[in-house]
This record gives C-alpha cells, structure tokens and sequence, in this order.
C-alpha cells in the first residue's frame, strides 16, 4: 500500500483510509467481524482510520478502539465531531463547550489517549470559527490531538478559516474531508484548488457514490427505501445518475476493470488527494477493494470519464451534502 504525507502533517498515511462507518449499527453489528475487517486492512497496509462519534451514536469508535488494542501505535487514527449526540441543543456543534466533552467521549470509546487527526464534522453556522479553532488548538497543545481538519466544508468556510488561524494564532485546519467521485465531481471546481493552495491534506469519502458505484444492482438496494431521493429513477438527477453509471462500467469493462476499481483509481489520481476513504460493511467487500489498490488510470480512460461526467459537477446536487445556511434557512433571505 503506497503512502503519502498528510498536507503539511509530516504524517504518512496510506493511500487508502479505512472508514468506519459501517461499523456497527449502522451496518454491521457483529463486532467481531468489524476487529476482523479492521486487521484485515492493517495486515493490508492501510495506517489511516477514520470515524466519527456519530456513526451508530458511538458504537463505531468503540468497534474501532476494541479492534486498536495492542496496535495503536501503527495507526494514523482520525474521528469527527458536530452532530447531535443526545437530546440537549449543546449536545453538538462546534461550540468550546461541547468540543470539550466531545473529545473526551471519543478518547474514552476508542480507548486512547490522544486523536492523530480530530475533523469538525460540518460547518456550523451557529458559531464563530474562531472560537472552534481556539478549542481544537488548546486540545493540540495539550496533546489529547495531534492535527485538526475539517469535513464537508465549502471553499469560503476553508478560506475563512485559513485566514482566522493566521490572524488568531490558532492552530489551522491541516485537512479537508470532503465527498468525491466519479459522479461528485463538484469538488474539483473550488475545495480541491484551495485545499492545494492552503497545502491540506485531503481525505475523500464516498467513491462508490452510496452504492451507485458498487457494482450492485440498485433496485434490490436495501437503501432505496430510507433514502428514495438519492435512488429513485423517477427523479432527472437519478436518472442522469442511471445513465451515467452504464457508460462508466462499459468504460471499466473496456480498460479490464471492476466498476468499483474504476471509481476508487479515478478519486486516487487527483493529485490533491492524500487518501481515500473506503467504507466496507463485510470482509468480502473489504477484499474486493483492496484488490484494486494498485490500479492506475490512463489519460484516455480519464478523459472518457470527463466525456460521460463533466469536470466540476454534480450530476445530483444532493450528493454534494453540504446546503448552504442562506439556502438552507428562509429566514436568512426574507425580510
């Protein structure tokens, strides 16, 4: 597994980042098999875990810290904060406050004393930046985390960012987490460029595009139901989506790949990428994956690519996860 340094971090990490997200209830609940897919890919050469206290409502971190025990020290372990985690308003956010306690869950569920790299979630219109930089840099320099980044954040909010660490003496965000593949392209056009310019290290998730890209067949997907808008073909994007999907595994076909192969290659051969997130459910799917760690992509299979999904977009906007608060909140544009 090849590694690559993490933005300005110093950090090496694999190519390859195993997310966890399926770790628990919100995929499997076996928490043996989840320590099992966890040393299969540290027996792999993935160093670099990621999570979050949200996945299963800590469940995950808690799979991931049984599965670290006794081998801590090989890994580059990441997890994130912001999303409700009880039933109080503070309980989220990315206030001092609830930073903070936050902090302290996750070390106590994943059984550690300090994060590699701790992510703000989601931007939160809420509260200023700059006393969410202040938080996360005294948990730097007390040691409890090593690095901070960010996750779903759009270009202004890095930049606003960047420039509030400069001018604060804040520790400043050293990553970018944000969703990216072969039918999320959007990123290209600004977060991926400021990522570059800043010198952050970026972590992709989703590049199988919540299964579009797996391979499977969709209308027996389990997950048409409880997302209907990300699947349903009755809607245009979907059906773009559909379409798009076709073209790409004729394309994958052609050059002797798996689709699956093909998606993860394409989000690994942006040369702002650092790592890419992969987020199986089973060792199988673990497996599979892990087989196409070496594939690279030529200049003509990537410019058929942008032939089917032009640079920069979207063929969804919902897979960009990110709305706007002034979008978002009509109370924001109405007088």
């Amino acid at each position: 597994m090849k590694r690559r340094i993490l933005g300005g971090t110093g950090i090496s990490v694999s190519e390859y980042a195993l997310g966890a997200m399926m770790l628990g209830a919100w995929g499997n609940t076996d928490h043996d098999e989840g320590v099992r897919i966890v040393h299969r890919a540290l027996d792999a050469g993935i160093n670099f875990v990621d999570t979050a206290d949200v996945y299963a409502a800590g469940e995950s971190e808690e799979i991931v810290g049984k599965a670290l025990k006794g081998r801590r020290d090989e890994v580059v372990l990441a997890t994130k904060f912001f999303n409700s985690m009880g039933p109080d308003a503070n309980q989220g956010g990315n206030s001092r406050r609830w930073i903070v306690r936050a902090v302290e869950d996750s070390l106590r569920r994943l059984g550690t004393d300090h994060i590699d790299l701790y992510q703000v979630h989601r931007p939160d219109p809420a509260t200023d930046i700059d006393e969410t930089l202040s938080a996360l840099s005294d948990l730097v320099r007390s040691g409890k985390v090593r690095a901070v980044g960010t996750s779903t954040f759009p270009a202004e909010a890095i930049v606003e960012a960047q420039w509030t660490a400069e001018r604060r003496g804040h520790i400043r965000f050293r990553s970018e987490q944000p969703p990216y593949s072969l039918l999320a392209r959007s990123v290209e056009a600004a977060v991926l460029p400021t990522a570059q310019r800043y010198g952050m290290g970026v972590l992709t998730w989703g590049p199988l595009s919540a299964g579009w890209l797996s391979g499977r067949d969709l209308s027996a997907s389990s997950r048409a139901g409880l997302e209907a808008q990300k699947f349903d073909l009755s809607i245009p994007e979907n059906a773009r989506k559909a379409t798009a999907v076709s073209a790409l595994a004729e394309v994958a076909a052609e050059a002797g790949l798996s689709l699956p192969h093909l998606a993860t290659a394409f989000v690994r051969s942006h040369p702002a990428v650092t790592s890419v997130i992969i987020g199986p459910r089973t060792l199988d799917q673990l497996n599979g994956l892990l087989e196409g760690s070496e594939v690279t992509l030529s200049a003509e299979v990537l410019d058929r690519i942008d032939a089917i999904v032009p640079p920069g977009t979207d063929l969804n906007r919902a897979d960009s996860y990110y709305v706007p608060p002034a979008v978002a909140d009509p109370a924001l544009r109405r007088r």
